[in-house]
């Protein structure tokens, strides 16, 4: 029943609190030039305290772009431009230390020997997303890696989750889509593929659970899922 898992990145792999809250802060220092008052100005303009480390449930940090996150700052900083500011926000993101929900390499290792395809899809952009990967020495387990920046758009367009169908050469509807938010849920279910939630990003159940197959404590749980699904041969 099922041929193959895509996965977002950001709460999904990685622990988006223990990931993006050092990212975020970071990101706010610099650019406020070291001044709290201003960090905690700019801080509000994408959904994030700086001082607490701790996100809105709509900040833009949780599932947008880093272009979309860039234009909520930029009219708190004159004289900065779009590009340079996504630029710097990619630089910053390509050393954060991701944070692995469980360890990914004996997990992606037996999806893999279940004859799955995998795939990755974030709204992230894909130069982090593979030093990301790189960093859990896990790059080698997926197929398909597509960032917002790629050539697929991003999510909740379907466009990317069909990118990698396609590329496969796999059914939509034999692919499972795995996410922590709604962005996630929704593009797999416009791409007409199943979608599973996952409660290792901001989002809780009662939001994720109307638009998902099921809903999982973290992503150590998929594996029990897809085999009631499709139990292996005796």
């Amino acid at each position: 029943m099922i041929d193959a898992v895509i996965f977002d990145k950001d709460g999904t792999l990685f622990d988006f609190r223990r990931t993006w809250g050092v990212w975020s802060a970071r990101l706010l220092a610099d650019l406020a030039g070291g001044d709290a008052a201003r960090a905690m100005d700019l801080g509000r303009a994408i959904g994030f305290d700086p001082l607490r480390q701790t996100f809105a449930p709509d900040s833009p940090v949780i599932a947008d772009t880093a272009e979309t996150v860039a234009r909520y700052l930029l009219p708190r900083l004159p004289g900065a431009d779009l590009a340079g500011l996504v630029a710097q926000m990619n630089a910053l993101a390509e050393r954060v230390e991701p944070a692995e929900v469980v360890p990914l390499a004996p997990l992606l290792a037996g999806l893999r020997g279940r004859g799955l395809r995998l795939g990755l899809v974030t709204n992230d952009a894909e130069a982090p997303a593979r030093a990301h990967l790189a960093a859990a020495g896990v790059t080698g387990m997926f197929d398909f890696v597509a960032g917002f920046d790629s050539g697929h758009g991003a999510k909740p367009d379907p466009a990317p989750l069909l990118a990698f169908a396609r590329a496969q050469a796999v059914a939509p509807a034999r692919v499972v889509m795995v996410g922590d938010s709604l962005h996630d849920l929704y593009a797999g279910r416009a791409a007409g593929m199943r979608t599973v939630a996952v409660l290792t990003g901001i989002a809780g159940a009662e939001d994720l659970a109307p638009h998902a197959d099921t809903v999982l404590p973290d992503i150590g749980a998929l594996a029990g899922w897809i085999d009631r699904l499709a139990p292996l041969p005796a």
